[in-house]
């Protein structure tokens, strides 16, 4: 191993590896900022050009694009409310407050710094640990994954503490939506009224696209307002937020990047999953949870955190098994493959050192990441002092063209027109985007697992034995209940602090 490390690290001070993780890192990261264009369409277009390089130079700036892209879905959650990609969906719930209050430069500065840690945090684990870890992927099935899913969905009663019947109701419009289209199981058309188009469902993107971006712009326009926010850059921002994250947010970031990698080593489970979850995990221990929503830097560090620890986690079971943990692994196993290289525990000894050097690649892009995202951070920064109606109609634009672009279907951009309807009438009322955002992304995966193990359940005979006996189901039903339980332990915590206060001011009286 230490042989293939030195070798690997001679590669990565080569001019044209550096120049492309440069490049890669910089067009992943622009990629990102830009509604509709995912990580996975970037490294996808890129994968031709590989053919003419050498494997080792094409995985570089494969995984930079990667990284980017994921990075680069923060700079639009913080500043315009919509997530460039969908795992930058609960950045948008402290981010873009926190911009609106003045601090867009500390929102981005914070996204970046978290997104940088969970990276490094994330290629440790796929350097050191990926051979456990690949198995203990292997103990995910229907159930786990299931019940992994049923845990994601029961945030929403942390989410939405504060009005639970509407977060509720948010939740279940979503889990609706997403039944649209053909049964996973039994290949019969719902819901569809109809219209044959209908049949692929309600794209994800588009359905994100609409609920954040199409209805901010038109709570923006409904404003009086000239310009998004108002915005002048703070000197010393970036060395306070590094401050801030140094001195208390070490536990939230270790947490949120852990969580972010070992769901990322599921296949199926992506950075949807791992940053919603390491909110919430990060909201339900803070002292004053009330406080998430309204614009704290552990709210974004704990989602960027997350959606970047799942790249190394995603990459352990593609490198170690052949089976990638997201699309975009997916896309990168694929690039391997029409190299000649076949993936396997044989990576890390017949091509040894392409797999080292693509992994410590990964560890580089992500230092590099800081100096490219903030210069790049500056830049965008700047869209908060362009007036609202030529931003308005930018988003707008670029967010037709980036749902029409990824199935070339007029479908999607009226997914996204009337998503943003019903975003911008159901904020009216209190409704929560950020529920049925949960619900479009995780109801397919809850039906699809379910259906698993229901024909696994007739086939052994007993539901029971295939939903309640394995231990990682009993941990991840455990979880489940005290996520729901959650609010009201927070309740009746307050109300005791309450009493307590109470009674000190009385004996003070």
């Amino acid at each position: 191993m230490l042989d293939y490390v030195l070798s690997a690290l001679g590669h990565l001070i080569e001019p044209l590896n550096i120049l492309l993780m440069l490049g890669g890192l910089t067009g992943g990261i622009l990629l990102g900022a830009l509604p509709g264009l995912t990580a996975t369409m970037g490294v996808a277009l890129m994968v031709p050009v590989t053919f003419a390089m050498d494997p080792i130079s094409g995985l570089v700036m494969l995984g930079a694009i990667y990284a980017g892209a994921i990075y680069g879905g923060s700079n639009a959650a913080c500043l315009i409310r919509t997530p460039g990609t969908p795992s930058s969906v609960a950045t948008t719930f402290d981010g873009f407050p926190m911009c609106q209050a003045g601090k867009a430069d500390e929102a981005l500065y914070t996204a970046l710094l978290a997104s940088a840690f969970g990276g490094v945090v994330g290629t440790i684990f796929l350097l050191f640990m990926s051979a456990p870890l690949a198995t203990f992927a292997l103990k995910f099935g229907g159930p786990e994954i299931f019940w992994l899913c049923i845990f994601g969905l029961s945030t929403i009663a942390v989410m939405s503490r504060d009005n639970m019947l509407k977060g509720l109701l948010s939740g279940a419009f979503g889990l609706l939506v997403s039944t649209i289209g053909i049964d996973p199981n039994s290949g019969v058309p719902r819901f569809t009224c109809g219209f044959y188009p209908l049949a692929q469902g309600v794209e994800i993107i588009p359905a994100m696209i609409g609920l954040f971006s199409f209805s901010q712009v038109l709570v923006l326009l409904g404003s009086d307002r000239q310009f998004i926010a108002e915005y002048s850059p703070s000197k010393g921002a970036f060395g306070r937020v590094a401050r801030k994250l140094l001195a208390d947010c070490k536990v939230n970031l270790l947490r949120s990047s852990v969580l972010g990698t070992l769901i990322g080593m599921l296949p199926g489970a992506g950075g949807e999953i791992a940053s919603i979850i390491a909110y919430n995990e990060t909201k339900r221990w803070d002292d004053n949870p009330a406080r998430f929503g309204t614009g704290v830097v552990e709210g974004v560090a704990a989602s960027e955190s997350a959606n970047n620890g799942v790249i190394g986690g995603s990459l352990i079971p593609m490198l170690t098994l052949g089976i990638p943990g997201s699309a975009v692994a997916a896309v990168i196993l694929g690039a391997l493959l029409a190299h000649g290289i076949q993936p396997g525990f044989k990576i890390f000894t017949e091509t040894g050192e392409l797999a080292y050097t693509f992994i410590l690649s990964q560890m580089v892009v992500n230092i590099l990441m800081i100096p490219v995202g903030y210069l790049l951070a500056k830049v965008m920064a700047k869209i908060l002092n362009i007036r609202l109606t030529l931003v308005a109609v930018a988003i707008v634009t670029l967010s037709v063209i980036g749902s029409y672009a990824i199935r070339n279907s007029m479908l999607d951009v009226w997914v996204v027109i009337v998503f943003g309807l019903i975003a911008f009438f159901g904020g009216l009322v209190g409704l929560d985007t950020g529920a049925m955002a949960l619900g479009i992304i995780l109801g397919p995966m809850v039906e699809e697992n379910l259906g698993k193990c229901v024909h696994l359940a007739k086939a052994e005979g007993s539901l029971w034995n295939v939903f309640f006996t394995s231990p990682i189901s009993l941990l991840l039903i455990l979880f489940t209940l005290l996520s729901i339980a959650t609010p009201f332990l927070l309740e009746l915590r307050g109300k005791k602090k309450a009493r307590r206060t109470a009674a000190c001011m009385e004996s003070r009286s």
